[in-house]
């Protein structure tokens, strides 16, 4: 199947990874044969580069399988039916509405349609025609407007709005066939930050969410990018955002990975010293994310976003035995944060891998003293 590319694609915007990464690619690749940077990651059992896994930051099978048969068909009856039998309290819901209006959205761009020639994406539009009551096809078909905006037009021009009160209307349908489901105002979410909702508007929308599933590590992860400096917050209230979600999470909830999120989204233009991320403010973040992923249901879809966030942190630290604890955990699939904004995820998770491999086995570390 060709790359979907990833799903939470609204959290993924405005970050670059500094030099230092790429030099330090360059060595990685130059070195000498037992140099601690020409360790192979291949001993430990590592996904080779080309064979990881970009559409999903974790396994869901059930949905690559549906994916394949979707494009091989065109049909979507089987996606139907996916959504159907999926709980609409849990993260998995949200997972595969987004994945399945990115689908769409990935193969409308990549066959547009013209004289005698079939659009991409029909079967959503299909889907919508033969069942226009049916709740899954519509969450889908906002998602897949909300993320026609993003990826065909800028912020801020007539366009991009028109597309947003376009989205902003099927949310209000989707709301309406499914009262209880969470999912259509988690997609509002990215329609209030893309029309500029005011605070106290925004504020509204997210009552709405927490009413119906308050400890969503999806919404909140949607949720804090509006309070986000970049877009109609400020570093405060971003950290504020994240503090109270993880202060009110409960056992085993990922939410007290959140604010490790909000201190990845105002990363200083300049963090090439080694101190800032040995800093108190990421080290309190980051310990709250590993205590989130060492206590959450190893099942949470969500869990492999806060590893593999945890991993680009723990790298960067130099924590190198807690980062390869994280690689055991994730490799093979790379779909997620930071990863997914370069244009080549699976090459800069090889790069971070490598690292992380290298410094385990410069200090004592081996394929036998890994735990797995």
């Amino acid at each position: 199947m060709k790359i979907l590319w990833v799903l939470i694609a609204m959290v993924m915007i405005g970050f670059v990874l500094l030099p230092l990464v790429r030099r330090r690619r360059a060595m990685i690749e130059q070195v000498p044969a037992g140099h601690p940077d020409a360790a192979d990651p291949a001993h430990y059992g590592f996904v080779r580069e080309e064979q990881l896994d970009v559409r999903m930051p974790g396994p869901d099978q059930d949905l690559m399988d549906v994916l394949d048969l979707m494009q091989r068909t065109q049909d979507h009856r089987a996606a139907a039916q996916l959504l159907a039998g999926t709980e609409t309290e849990g993260e998995y819901r949200w997972q595969r509405v987004q994945a399945f209006a990115g689908a769409a959205a990935l193969e409308l761009q990549q066959r547009p349609g013209g004289v005698g020639e079939i659009p991409g994406g029909q079967w959503l539009r299909v889907w919508r025609a033969e069942a226009p009551k049916d709740a899954g096809g519509a969450a889908v078909h906002a998602e897949f407007l909300v993320q026609q905006a993003w990826r065909t037009a800028t912020p801020g021009t007539d366009d991009f709005r028109i597309i947003m009160e376009e989205a902003r209307a099927a949310v209000a349908d989707a709301a309406l066939l499914a009262p209880g489901d969470p999912v259509p105002y988690i997609v509002e979410l990215s329609v209030a930050r893309g029309l500029g909702y005011s605070q106290e508007e925004f504020e509204q929308l997210w009552l709405k969410i927490l009413d119906r599933a308050p400890h969503h590590m999806g919404a909140h992860l949607a949720a804090l990018q509006y309070w986000c400096e970049k877009w109609h917050g400020s570093r405060e209230l971003a950290y504020r955002f994240a503090e109270a979600a993880a202060a009110r999470a409960p056992q085993g909830s990922l939410l007290a990975g959140l604010p490790l999120f909000a201190v990845f989204e105002h990363l200083p233009e300049l963090n090439l010293v080694q101190g800032f991320y040995r800093s108190e403010v990421v080290t309190r973040a980051v310990h709250g994310a590993l205590h989130a992923a060492h206590t959450a249901n190893p099942d949470d879809p969500m869990l492999a976003h806060v590893r593999h966030l945890l991993l680009f942190f723990l790298v960067r630290a130099e924590r190198w035995a807690e980062a390869m604890d994280q690689l055991v955990h994730v490799d093979g699939h790379v779909g997620a944060l930071p990863w997914t904004l370069f244009d080549d995820p699976a090459a800069e998770f090889a790069v971070f891998r490598a690292l992380a491999v290298a410094g385990y086995e410069a200090n004592g570390g081996s394929p036998a003293t890994l735990p797995h």
